[in-house]
């Protein structure tokens, strides 16, 4: 017989886990851009953890907070929407307008770079590089769809963009010039397991890139032709 009186184990249990319900926050619904900023930031902390050989739907809708629904409604394939994380968050160079501080805009365009070598964007890009072998087609679409799309390699839009003003002979702006500093930095990681400081980066500009152009680092920055500074050319006699 049992004693009304007295209150049965489990009932204990649920009202536990009814105040646990009452007392949990309730997820908030989120939509358009917070939605899909969370599930960029999502997508990068993962490859960056488990690598693309790892990644899928579950992982990145779990470390989100959202739904695979959510991530199926825009997405195919979890290399979809990292390709797509990656194109909105990969720094762009802005060299400066008027063409007038080359080796402060070589410089910055390396920083850039070495801002995202220690950081969870920079080891997402490692993991679709080491895995290109096994991953030929996700690798071709980040060259195409990110790494060109964006810029290439880091100062080329630099040097492309002060030959456009004369201040660069094109000539020397050529896939060696461009390589060369993206090249020394992913060097020194290497060597070092670590990037460099912004010393070491002044220190490729002024030793390497700028004499590679043909520029002296001590020197001024590179004066555009008569036509591009708005004044005539100098005459004869």
């Amino acid at each position: 017989m049992v004693d009304r009186e007295r209150p049965r184990a489990d009932d204990g249990a649920r009202e536990t886990a009814r105040g646990a319900r009452e007392e949990a926050p309730r997820p908030t619904r989120r939509r358009g851009r917070e939605l899909l900023d969370a599930i960029h930031e999502a997508v990068i902390l993962e490859a960056a953890e488990v690598g693309v050989a790892r990644l899928s739907m579950e992982g990145v809708a779990r470390r989100a907070g959202t739904a695979k629904t959510s991530l199926y409604r825009r997405w195919s394939t979890p290399g979809d929407i990292l390709l797509d994380a990656m194109y909105h968050t990969y720094p762009q160079e802005e060299p400066t307008p008027g063409a007038d501080d080359l080796r402060g805009d070589l410089v910055r365009a390396l920083m850039l770079l070495r801002g995202i070598m220690d950081r969870s964007l920079g080891q997402a890009l490692f993991s679709v590089v080491a895995e290109a072998r096994h991953h030929p087609e996700l690798y071709g679409r980040f060259v195409r769809e990110v790494f060109d799309s964006r810029g290439g390699r880091f100062t080329r839009t630099v040097l492309q963009h002060y030959a456009d003003h004369g201040r660069v002979d094109p000539s020397r702006v050529t896939s060696v010039t461009v390589d060369i500093g993206e090249a020394m930095l992913i060097k020194y990681s290497i060597d070092h397991q670590a990037p460099p400081d912004e010393e070491y980066v002044e220190r490729i500009v002024d030793q390497v890139i700028l004499p590679a152009l043909g520029q002296d680092p001590r020197g001024p920055s590179p004066a555009a032709a008569p036509e591009e500074a708005g004044s005539p050319a100098p005459s004869g006699g």
